[in-house]
């Protein structure tokens, strides 16, 4: 056979698959959804393959495949007719000629919505590529407030994309591998879709920890068979145990997924063997009553563990999720977790907020979906005060926040917070006004610090006073979205007001001691400077010199060129002049650390420059840069625990880059790379050998060990820590993959704190 009738006989497999993974989707819809018009999926079909028409994915097969794959998805989740034409129509605006309103001509108001909703912002250019993920995602809520189909086809496309991730390049999988671990699969969670969250995030951690997932999936296949042995035993025995004591149910069992072993694993830093939940049975009942008399019947057989009961069903999670949760030791010592629920629970759990979809001619949702909604409904109206996307993006992974606490007011109101939450969440949980207030709290009826950490039926009392305000440091130990924005509302509306007056006093002070008499220049004069910098107006500018983003001499050289070279006076309160190139290399390592020479601001060469020490970025690091008063710019890691909260006070972040390395290593006297000392620790068995193993390892990467410690620890595993110099991040991830690779090495982490 010729290669191109070859190609011809594979391209007709190809269509002939299609037909028939076309006729199941017919087959799946009229099957959950018999009522529903199937001629609009058919018209929807045949519009897609001719819009796609020639078009291959980076498998080499036809476009047309993806759509598809996207509807059958949205099938088995039992959407409507509407749902599934527009997953087949999903790309046509965003990588075709069609137009949305071709989209509506065709297939109605309500298909192109949601077609619009789900099409990427690919006409317009952003910045960055932060900028650009943000306003994608903030069109995707603001369309998924008025139609949440567009959220689901939203994840539906995601998990076909990631089920298909090998075909694309390395930096690619990672970046999409690393954004749906960051904002699709939380959303899925948010919204209560169990199933789809589960699968999108063991996708996701096959590639951005591919040693990882390697090493713990070997560990899970190890223990499978003894586990299912384990668990097919435990079902006959609760199978027997139901009939004998005449409660209906069905019994399902499973071994917990890869990605929420790994985050266990990292959390509580324990071996695999420890999880409790590791082995997990699922009892499915018909009535609530039944599920609690199954509780005490389980109880009664196995006994619990202690603080291991949660009862999920009289208080539902925030995503509407219920069962009843108990750990259970069976003889011998083997822990297992129990989840008994309802049918209506169960399908709740699995398919979140797709489970209660129901196609109305009014495009109405029920009171649940709307409780699930809310949430988006408040994270846009929050948006409209946040310009900065980072900004956005920070407050939305905040309030995607997996866990949550269950406290109560002394009424007995239950009151929801993420994990780790603050009386100050509390108190802004109840109003806005009692959080700004707060003065106190009783947390069980005893004082407590305002960043005490709140439990699980913790009962909380606020104490107020009136005039009281909130504190910038109250931003360290906030974490629901609602507190931080409106901490950050408050201090921006009074802060500002006082960077405005430092600016003026700043500006008027360094114009005497030049001589310059700012009564010459109007109000256009400083917008006209202040558009020069984006900014909008003379306060704004006047507030970006009282931060210390710009100092007042570079505006008074901007109103009058060269009128501040006569003399050298001391540099501003606030900012730090132009004294890098003048301190010899010794005072600079002292004052701002060794690497502050490859780091710069963009468009600046009048402040200083250099790396925090709270998390030491190194070269080819995701950075950001931070306006220190009276140090000059402090550059962070972005991925810093600390960043969260400067990303709250957006007038001092500043944009910084890596300086470009002078030379070539290849030439004559180029200069040596810079090196950045990193701390690793490695978590692995205590066995004779392994310690000249991870040096011989570092030593073969040409990298200069600076110290080594080691310890055992009560479980017969070890700690050892190295700080070594890299050059700089695909330096470190090399040396860091293959000591992960070595024999009895459980995990290598970055402490990024030396």
């Amino acid at each position: 056979m010729s290669s191109a009738s070859h190609l011809a006989g594979s391209s007709a497999a190809k269509i002939s698959e299609m037909d028939a993974k076309f006729v199941h989707l017919l087959d799946e819809i009229h099957k959950n959804r018999p009522n529903d018009d199937l001629n609009i999926i058919r018209r929807a079909w045949e519009f897609c393959l001719a819009q796609h028409e020639g078009q291959k994915r980076a498998s080499s097969e036809p476009y047309a495949v993806h759509p598809l794959e996207v509807a059958i998805v949205l099938a088995e989740l039992k959407m409507d007719s509407t749902a599934i034409a527009a997953g087949l129509l999903h790309d046509a605006v965003e990588d075709t000629d069609v137009t949305t309103e071709e989209v509506e001509k065709l297939f109605g108001e309500q298909v192109a919505h949601i077609v619009e909703g789900v099409t990427k912002l690919e006409k317009i250019k952003f910045a960055n590529r932060e900028d650009h993920q943000a306003e994608n995602i903030r069109k995707m809520l603001l369309a998924m407030v008025t139609d949440v189909r567009v959220v689901i086809i939203k994840l539906a496309d995601r998990l076909h994309n990631m089920r298909t991730l090998e075909h694309l390049k390395p930096e690619k999988q990672q970046k999409i591998a690393r954004e749906t671990l960051d904002v699709y699969a939380p959303l899925a969670h948010r919204l209560g879709m169990g199933k789809l969250r589960g699968e999108l995030e063991d996708l996701a951690f096959r590639y951005t920890d591919p040693i990882g997932y390697e090493q713990l999936s070997k560990q899970i296949e190890s223990l499978r068979e003894e586990g299912e042995t384990f668990l097919q035993g435990v079902v006959k025995e609760l199978e027997d145990k139901l009939a004998e004591h005449k409660i209906p149910g069905r019994v399902e069992w499973r071994i917990k997924r890869l990605y929420s072993i790994q985050q266990k694993l990292i959390d509580q830093k324990i071996p695999v063997d420890q999880v409790y939940d590791l082995l997990a049975v699922r009892v499915i009942c018909q009535s609530v009553q039944d599920c609690y008399a199954l509780l005490g019947l389980l109880h009664s057989i196995w006994r619990p563990v202690p603080g291991r009961i949660k009862d999920f069903i009289a208080m539902p999670r925030p995503n509407l999720y219920q069962s009843l949760h108990t750990t259970l030791i069976a003889p011998g010592g083997h822990q297992f977790e129990v989840q008994i629920r309802t049918e209506e629970m169960h399908r709740i759990a699995e398919e979140g907020i797709a489970a209660h979809w129901k196609y109305k001619a009014s495009d109405t949702v029920s009171a649940k979906d709307e409780a699930r909604l809310a949430w988006v409904r408040q994270l846009m109206e929050w948006q409209r005060e946040m310009s900065d996307p980072n900004e956005f993006m920070s407050t939305l992974k905040i309030d995607l926040y997996p866990e949550e606490v269950y406290t109560f007011t002394p009424k007995g109101k239950v009151v929801v917070l993420p994990k780790d939450a603050s009386p100050i969440d509390f108190a802004y949980a109840i109003h806005s006004q009692v959080g700004h207030a707060t003065v106190g709290a009783k947390v069980n009826g005893r004082i407590v610090p305002l960043r005490t950490k709140l439990r699980n039926g913790d009962i909380v009392e606020i104490t107020t006073q009136t005039g009281h305000a909130p504190s910038r440091d109250w931003l360290s130990f906030t974490k629901s979205s609602r507190a931080r924005n409106k901490i950050k509302h408050w201090l921006n509306e009074h802060q500002r007001e006082r960077a405005v007056e430092i600016g003026s006093k700043l500006l008027d002070r360094e114009a005497r001691k030049y001589k310059i008499a700012l009564s010459r220049y109007r109000e256009a004069d400083y917008d006209k400077i202040a558009n020069e910098y984006g900014l909008t107006s003379q306060a704004e500018l006047m507030a970006s010199i009282g931060f210390g983003k710009y100092s007042a001499r570079q505006i008074l050289n901007k109103l009058d060129p060269g009128s501040t070279i006569s003399t050298e006076p001391a540099a501003a309160e606030g900012v730090v002049g132009n004294t890098l190139n003048q301190m010899s290399d010794a005072v600079k390592r002292v004052f701002f650390g060794k690497g502050s020479e490859s780091l710069q601001v963009e468009g600046q060469d009048d402040l200083l420059v250099y790396r925090a020490r709270c998390c030491n970025p190194i070269r080819g690091e995701e950075i950001i840069g931070y306006v220190t008063r009276g140090k000059g710019v402090a550059v962070h890691a972005r991925s810093c625990p600390n960043v969260q909260n400067l990303l709250y006070e957006s007038d001092r972040r500043i944009q910084v880059e890596w300086a470009p390395i002078p030379g070539d290593a290849g030439d004559v006297g180029a200069p040596k790379a810079q090196t950045y000392p990193v701390k690793l620790t490695v978590l692995c068995d205590d066995r004779a050998g392994l310690l000249k193993e991870f040096t011989a390892i570092i030593s073969d990467e040409g990298t200069n060990i600076r110290s080594s410690s080691s310890e055992a620890t009560e479980d017969g595993d070890a700690v050892v820590d190295f700080v070594i110099e890299t050059v700089d991040m695909r330096h470190l991830n090399r040396l860091v993959d293959k000591l992960r690779r070595v024999h009895g090495v459980h995990d290598v982490q970055r402490i990024q704190k030396i």
